[in-house]
């Protein structure tokens, strides 16, 4: 089992920045995938951001709507994700969530990003 707790959302005025975290603990395999996905209201769960563990094919993959804007980076020591999401806009409101991606994948509980014009 693996467990994901998640911080770092709240509310914050366009234009502006949020940083998320995702720490994860238990059966942690070293090689993995984490990255953040949200769901924005009334809308279906899309992929915003996901990195592996470092070498080749491990490198970051954005959605189109945040390149530019938002950069995932993971300390592997840690086994922590982290979301900088910067220029911020009212359509990134969302929740979002935290994934885990090894032999099985993992969800955390989701935090919500609000984003106010």
């Amino acid at each position: 089992q693996v467990q994901l707790v998640e911080s770092g959302g709240g509310l914050v005025q366009a234009g502006g920045s949020l940083r998320l975290s995702c720490a994860a603990s238990g059966s942690i395999f070293s090689i993995n995938a984490m990255g953040w996905y949200r769901q924005p209201p009334g809308k279906q769960r899309e992929l915003v951001a996901i990195i592996g563990s470092g070498g080749s094919g491990g490198g970051p993959n954005y959605a189109d709507s945040v390149k530019g804007r938002f950069t995932i980076s993971k300390d592997n020591a840690k086994n922590t994700v982290y979301l900088q999401m910067n220029s911020l806009k009212p359509e990134d409101t969302a929740v979002y969530y935290c994934r885990y991606i090894a032999t099985r994948s993992y969800w955390g509980q989701g935090t919500q990003v609000t984003v106010s014009s």
